[in-house]
């Protein structure tokens, strides 16, 4: 019974399923089994209609099913745009009889469709567009848009492994880009799990595209230029992003995607990893100007199509409408993935905005003593609050997960370098983390330890449970030494634009979901701000005498104030009125200059001669 309902689902989709070994799937591998014995059969329109871009129309047409089903929108594991908010509309209707639809939760609709079979149908409101636009957000104008993906596709509760085929019904001469895997209806693509159709959003409009190949991989960079859109050097940006994409081939190995996809948008910022895909804003008079900052935010994001989306966390498992447990590693997927795109961008030799790797390390350690949350919580406490733990997880200080992440990993390529005399880097270590953990089973921190313990063949306990799992700031100088290299550091202060003394304007607000007043957060207790007697989550009412309503009145508020000045400021703390008197004065910020110490061995001095130059 088993093998004849294959063979009719096989003969119904064999168009399509000629791509099913998709490595974007971590469980690719197990479709076969699954799909023989209980996975529904899904085929999903997605529909936008030129005369109302308010939205878009999906329908999704079910076959295979128990009688009783769940739908939802599945949640990244890294953020959550509650887009259910937006669903409109949900029902299903059936040959077999009467269906009915019902909401059990925010993101969950319950479908009871006689035999499983049914055709669902919905709406997906865009949300107005803010410029600039979050690049991975859904949007429609007149000449395109991004749709599809995490916003767009509800997927079968219980059934991440089920195929599902898209077909796209557009405007006229509107052109598609998306990681999903074509057929030969240049409108219909293929997705082999519920994980692959969430993770793979759909660029669409009137864009403009090139190709590239790197080991006979195709690659395309797909543009969607607004209509006033300002005319950049597209050979420039087309060749950097081939550039790019060699260098890290040939560090990792291989690529761990068929075919990947650039979807770049005009009016946006921000970007996001997926799959096989990264969407990206590139405002085009920004990228006509200096291509320095596309370069390296697609570095970052494209790095992660290994380092994050192949080599994961235990914790990002399969596709789920509930937030995943927050990951204990995010260090080592943000910050070894800064480390590798800087090296990455060198030795494709796109302009950087540090000239050297010794500046940009100067200035990682500045920035990293300038905020004393950095060695106060542990990199594995900060990843957990990284995404999700909100403004205050850290109370009256502040962390970056990506920067300490950044710092450990150069510590841990010295260490290596050094255990190894040479012969190892970093760079075997992240191929021995992608032959470890690109398969069903994601990294620990322990896993971590060990594969550098593997590759250095040294015992790397202490050095994790000192500055990983513990709150202790990093020994810079110990690290270093083994290059042959200090970091002396010294204080003077922070200056503006204009080299004069800039004022400490280091606070910022937040609007809490469902509350009227902003509330605050410290960053530096030692700051003006915190020596006044303020704390993170103190709801402002008002600012000498001014009622602030947002985040950007708060900041256009904070422009105007200048060195000696006083705000009087009224915050509600615990339901109490407190009304302190914040004087505005200047702050020290550190500089550090890596410098070549005296007694260097020659071991060290070549060591940091093939480190500063980039060789792995």
């Amino acid at each position: 019974m088993k093998i004849a309902l294959l063979l009719v689902l096989l003969m119904a989709f064999a168009p399509l399923r000629a791509v099913a070994q998709n490595p974007l799937h971590h469980w690719a591998d197990a479709i076969e089994a699954r799909f023989a014995d209980s996975e529904p059969a899904l085929a999903y329109t997605l529909r936008v209609d030129s005369a109302d871009l308010s939205g878009f129309a999906v329908t999704i047409d079910v076959r295979g099913a128990p009688d009783t089903f769940r739908l939802a929108l599945a949640v990244h594991p890294e953020y959550d745009d509650r887009f259910y908010r937006f669903v409109e509309g949900v029902t299903a209707v059936s040959p077999a009889g009467a269906t009915t639809v019902a909401r059990e939760d925010s993101t969950l609709w319950r479908v009871v469709a006689p035999g499983g079979v049914c055709t669902v149908r919905y709406r997906v409101r865009v949300p107005p567009e803010v410029l600039p636009r979050a690049a991975w957000r859904p949007f429609l104008t007149p000449t395109g848009g991004l749709v599809g993906g995490i916003h767009a596709f509800m997927y079968v509760v219980g059934a991440s492994l089920a195929p599902a085929h898209v077909t796209l019904d557009l405007p006229a001469g509107w052109a598609i880009a998306t990681g999903l895997e074509p057929t030969s209806d240049p409108a219909t693509f293929y997705a082999p799990s519920a994980r692959v159709l969430t993770e793979s959003p759909i660029l669409v409009g009137r864009l403009r595209s090139w190709t590239f190949r790197v080991d006979g991989v195709p690659h395309r960079v797909a543009y969607w230029p607004a209509p006033d859109a300002t005319p950049f050097d597209t050979l420039a940006l087309v060749d950097g992003l081939a550039r790019l994409a060699r260098e890290a081939v040939d560090l990792f190995g291989r690529a761990p995607y068929r075919e990947y996809d650039f979807l770049l948008q005009d009016r946006a910022n921000g970007a996001l990893e997926h799959a096989n895909s990264v969407t990206m804003g590139a405002p085009s008079d920004r990228i006509a100007r200096d291509l320095r900052e596309v370069f390296g935010e697609a570095a970052h994001e494209y790095i992660h199509a290994w380092n994050l989306m192949r080599i994961r966390p235990a914790e990002f498992g399969d596709v789920s409408y509930r937030p995943p447990p927050r990951s204990r590693g995010l260090w080592w997927g943000e910050g070894a993935t800064m480390y590798v795109a800087d090296l990455l961008l060198r030795r494709a030799g796109l302009d950087t905005y540090d000239s050297t790797r010794a500046a940009h390390l100067e200035s990682l350690i500045a920035r990293y003593l300038a905020r004393p949350g950095n060695a106060r919580f542990a990199p594995e406490s900060v990843s957990v609050v990284t995404y999700g733990g909100g403004p205050s997880a850290l109370g009256d200080y502040d962390a970056s997960v990506h920067l300490q992440g950044e710092l450990i990993a150069t510590l841990l390529d010295l260490q290596i370098r050094d255990a190894t005399a040479g012969r190892r880097s970093l760079a075997e270590l992240m191929r021995l983390m992608l032959e470890r953990f690109s398969g069903e089973r994601g990294y620990t921190g322990e896993d971590i330890e060990r594969a550098v313990t593997d590759v250095c063949g040294c015992e790397m306990k202490r050095f994790f449970d000192t500055f990983v799992r513990a709150g202790n700031a990093l020994d810079f100088d110990r690290y270093l030494g083994l290059a042959g290299l200090g970091a002396p550091v010294t204080w003077g202060p922070a200056l503006d634009r204009d080299r004069n003394p800039a004022a400490d304007l280091r606070v910022f607000a937040w609007l809490p979901a469902g509350d009227s007043l902003l509330s605050l957060r410290i960053v530096d207790p030692s700051g003006a701000w915190g020596r006044a007697g303020l704390h993170t989550g103190d709801a402002i009412v008002a600012m000498n005498g001014a009622t602030l309503r947002d985040a950007p009145a708060f900041r256009r508020f904070l422009s105007g104030l200048r060195i000696g000045d006083s705000v009087k400021v009224e915050v509600q703390r615990s339901g109490r009125p407190v009304r302190p008197t914040v004087v505005i004065t200047g702050y020290d910020q550190p500089v550090v200059r890596l410098e070549e110490l005296p007694r260097a061995t020659e071991r060290q001095r070549l060591l940091r001669t093939r480190w500063l130059r980039g060789d792995w």
